[in-house]
């Protein structure tokens, strides 16, 4: 009887036991899920592009205001820069993911050891100008002139390849430096520089006040700009990196099917544009995303180099990411 008792007792204590290790056990599950939800549930930070005041940015503009990133489940934030210098400045201290940008920055970049990649080309417009009454109606009288730019950017490089094309020293012009693009186009439309080159669609609002184009990059057969983003950013956020670029598209098929007056005001309004770009404006025909040609790739690293802007000559397929876009 007493050994019966004594088996009784035996069991009870090991049931108990087993008991108290299972309730144990569950309860840390569950403290490990309630740790792990947090991480699960945590909303990822947006995707954070740099734009400038130029037709390249459009597309962004109105994937933005139509939903299509909400669309594509990507929460995508626009920055809007008045300079390279400050969309660069952005991008090199984290503040943004990517930016519409040109190679030449791209090249820069890598350069300095930040870390960027080319992801697509951007559709866009550089423009020579003279300012009215300056009685300057071609390159050669551009020979000792005022020309206001940007220094060592897309720009420069615009100007630089035009000045040639027409047998011209880039030395043999003052290169004046501005900037910001809003800054340049005042100084042009006041008579303070005999010319400036200019993105569209500022470049067209100083050639509805009277200024003269002289040469643009369409015609030239170049385009330098493209879309980057950080090193970070494509390791980090590539699935978001792929629904920015299903919104952009959506964005140029609505650009391609609807009237300018569709979408103007909004465009005006987000990108900062001066109100009189509404009657102005010439947009360009806007192509879905595709990589960059090799041809402007080159053209660009060849002008960098022989200006001895950067240490190293980057190849194509060192600084474009083939990812994203067919």
């Amino acid at each position: 009887m007493r050994q019966n008792i004594k088996k009784f007792i035996a069991l009870i204590a090991i049931l108990s036991m087993i008991f108290l290790l299972s309730a144990c056990s569950g309860k840390q599950a569950e403290n490990a899920s309630q740790n792990q939800a947090p991480a699960e549930i945590k909303e990822k930070s947006p995707l954070v592009i740099g734009v400038l005041p130029d037709v390249d940015s459009i597309p962004l503009i109105i994937a933005e205001a139509k939903g299509y990133f909400e669309e594509e489940g990507v929460k995508v934030k626009l920055e809007h820069f008045k300079s390279a210098m400050e969309r660069d400045s952005a991008l090199q201290s984290g503040n943004i993911d990517g930016a519409v940008s040109d190679i030449l920055a791209a090249a820069f970049a890598n350069d300095g050891g930040f870390n960027v990649k080319i992801t697509s080309e951007t559709n866009g417009s550089y423009k020579l100008l003279t300012a009215k009454d300056k009685n300057i109606d071609s390159i050669e009288k551009l020979k000792g002139k005022d020309i206001a730019l940007s220094k060592n950017t897309i720009i420069e490089y615009a100007t630089d390849r035009i000045l040639e094309k027409y047998g011209l020293n880039p030395e043999d012009v003052n290169k004046v430096v501005v900037p910001q693009i809003p800054a340049r186009l005042e100084m042009l439309q006041n008579g303070k520089v005999d010319a400036a080159t200019l993105p569209d669609p500022l470049a067209s609002v100083a050639v509805k006040n009277g200024a003269k184009i002289i040469e643009t990059t369409n015609k030239l057969g170049i385009n330098p700009g493209v879309l980057l983003f950080t090193q970070k950013a494509l390791e980090s956020k590539e699935n978001e990196i792929k629904a920015f670029y299903r919104a952009y598209n959506k964005a140029v098929d609505f650009l391609k099917q609807n009237d300018k007056s569709a979408y103007i005001d909004t465009v005006v309004e987000k990108a900062g544009f001066p109100q009189e770009v509404k009657e102005i404006i010439t947009l360009p025909e806007y192509t879905k995303a595709g990589l960059p040609s090799k041809e402007d790739f080159d053209g660009a690293m060849y002008w960098l180099s022989k200006k001895g802007l950067v240490k190293k000559s980057f190849t194509y397929d060192e600084l474009v990411d083939k990812r994203f876009v067919n």
